[in-house]
C-alpha cells in the first residue's frame, strides 16, 4: 500500500462532548462542528481514547516522542511557562527521536502549523525536533489578535523568526495549512508523503472569536481572562477551527489526495471552562475523566471502513506509533516506544487488545491507572477505585468493596511509576485560576 500522507490535527483544552459525534448539543448558530462530525462518520470515532496528560505540554511530549513523557525532564512542568525562557533542561530535547523527525528520515516532508509549547529558543524548537517548516506560536497561550503570550510578548514565529501577521490565528493557522498542502501536493502525487502536524490553539483562552478583536486590548495583560467569555463564545471558536478543517479536506479532495492521506484529530486534554465533557467529571488538570478522555476521530478513506466507532483504550502515543506503522517506520533502537500501533484496529472496528494505561501529576499528587473496565486513581492522598463501564462519572467509589483488586491496581500503579524517573523536586505547578476565582464542583 501507499505511504499516507498523515494530517495530525490537535485542538487545545477541548472537551470530550464539545463536538456535535460525541453527542454535543447544537449552538445558537446551528451544528457546531459539522465537518469534523462528517470526517467521524466515513471514518472511525474511538469512544475511549485519552491523552497522555490533563495538561498540554506534557501531552505533546508523549504526542512527539511515542512515549511516555515522564522519560523527560520537560514534560515534568505542569505545564511549561515562560519562565523557562533561557533554559537548557526544560523543552524536547533536539537529539530525541520524534515522530516528525522518523518520519523525515524515512523520506517524508515535514511541518508544523500551530502551538509548538516543548521549549524556548535558542535551544529548543519545532526546526531542531523534525520538522522542516514551522509556522506558530512557542509558548502555550497567546492572544487570537495581538500573538502575544501572557506576558505581553509578541509570540509568532515563521521558521525560527519571529514574524508578524494580520488575522484571526486559527485562521492564520489554517491558512499556513492549506498553502502548505497545495505546495507539497505534486510530490504527494508522485510518491512524496507529507507529515503535517495542525495545532490549532483553540478553544483555548481567551475567549475571542474572530469578531471580538476588540477584546484584545483589554485582555493584554491577563489572558486567561477570568472575567469574560461563555459557552456562546466557546462554540463559536470551536466552530470557526471546524471551518479551517473543512479547507484542509476541500484542498485535500481538490489535489486528489483525500484517499490516501490518513487525517486524525484530537484534543491535547481534556476540557477547560466552559467545555461539555458529559458524562464525564473533571476537566483539565484532573486525572478524572474529565480531564483525560477526549475525542478520537481518524479518517483514512483507503483503509478506514466508514461509520466504524472503537472502543479500543488508546492515549496519544499510540496515535504517533500508529503514524509511524502505518508509513512503515521503525523506532529508533535506543529509544523504543511505549506507544502501540492502532493499525489493527483501523482495519477493524470491532477489533480490540488488552490495552493497561497509566497516568502521574504532580498537581494534587494524582496517579491512575485504566486496566479494562477498571480505573484505579488517587487525588490528594485518597485512593478510589471506579467501574467505568458502569460508572463514567467516577462517582460509586468500589475500592472499599473490592479491596483485593484495588489492591492489584494500586501495585501495578507503583510498579509502572518505578519504572520511570521520579517528579523532580523543582517541577513546578502553574494554575491560572482556583477556588477564589470560580466555584468548584
Amino acid at each position: 500500500m501507499t505511504r499516507p500522507n498523515i494530517i495530525f490535527i490537535v485542538a487545545d483544552d477541548l472537551g470530550y462532548a464539545d463536538l456535535g459525534c460525541y453527542g454535543g448539543r447544537d449552538a445558537e448558530f446551528g451544528p457546531v462542528s459539522p465537518v469534523l462530525d462528517a470526517l467521524a462518520a466515513r471514518g472511525m470515532l474511538f469512544t475511549q481514547g485519552y491523552s497522555n496528560s490533563p495538561v498540554c505540554s506534557p501531552t505533546r511530549f508523549g504526542l512527539m516522542t511515542a512515549r511516555y513523557q515522564y522519560r523527560l525532564r520537560g514534560a515534568a512542568e505542569e505545564p511549561i511557562n515562560s519562565k523557562s525562557k533561557g533554559s537548557t533542561t526544560l523543552g524536547l530535547p533536539p537529539e530525541h527521536p520524534t515522530l516528525p523527525s522518523l518520519l523525515k528520515d524515512a523520506g517524508y516532508r515535514t511541518a508544523l502549523m500551530g502551538k509548538w509549547h516543548l521549549g524556548y529558543p535558542p535551544v529548543f524548537g519545532p526546526l531542531k525536533s523534525g520538522y522542516e517548516e514551522f509556522f506558530g506560536p512557542i509558548s502555550g497561550g497567546v492572544d487570537y489578535f495581538t500573538h502575544c503570550s501572557n506576558n505581553g510578548t509578541h509570540d509568532l514565529y515563521l521558521g525560527d523568526a519571529e514574524h508578524h501577521a494580520e488575522g484571526y490565528l486559527t485562521d492564520l493557522i489554517t491558512d499556513r495549512s492549506v498553502d502548505y498542502i497545495q505546495r507539497m501536493g505534486v510530490g504527494a502525487q508522485a510518491g512524496t508523503p507529507f507529515f503535517l502536524s495542525v495545532h490549532y490553539t483553540a478553544p483555548h483562552w481567551p475567549w475571542e472569536t474572530r469578531d471580538d478583536a476588540a477584546l484584545a486590548e483589554e485582555l493584554k495583560d491577563n489572558l486567561f481572562h477570568l472575567h469574560g467569555g461563555n459557552i456562546h463564545t466557546y462554540r463559536r471558536m470551536i466552530h470557526h477551527m471546524d471551518e479551517g478543517i473543512g479547507r484542509l479536506v476541500e484542498t485535500l479532495r481538490t489535489l486528489g489526495l483525500l484517499d490516501d492521506t490518513l487525517i486524525v484529530f484530537t484534543s491535547d486534554n481534556g476540557g477547560e471552562r466552559f467545555s461539555d465533557n458529559w458524562p464525564l467529571v473533571g476537566g483539565k488538570m484532573d486525572l478524572t475523566e474529565g480531564g483525560i478522555r477526549v475525542p478520537w476521530i481518524a479518517h483514512w478513506p483507503r483503509r478506514i471502513a466508514a461509520g466504524g466507532t472503537s472502543t479500543q483504550h488508546c492515549m496519544t502515543m499510540d496515535w504517533s506509533a500508529t503514524m509511524l506503522d502505518a508509513a512503515g517506520v521503525a523506532a529508533h533502537p535506543d529509544y523504543p516506544l511505549d506507544g502501540v500501533s492502532l493499525l489493527p484496529v483501523l482495519d477493524d472496528a470491532a477489533h480490540r487488545f488488552e490495552r493497561p494505561l497509566f497516568w502521574r501529576m504532580n498537581h494534587r499528587s494524582q496517579r491512575a491507572h485504566r486496566d479494562g473496565d477498571w480505573k484505579y486513581l488517587r487525588v490528594d492522598g485518597h485512593d478510589y477505585m471506579f467501574d467505568l463501564s458502569r460508572d463514567e462519572r467516577e462517582r460509586a467509589n468500589l475500592g472499599p468493596h473490592h479491596p483485593d483488586r484495588l489492591g492489584a491496581m494500586r501495585a501495578a500503579w507503583e510498579a509502572w511509576d518505578a519504572s520511570m524517573p521520579a517528579i523532580p523536586a523543582d517541577a513546578s505547578v502553574s494554575l491560572g485560576y482556583g477556588a477564589k476565582d470560580m466555584p468548584q464542583r
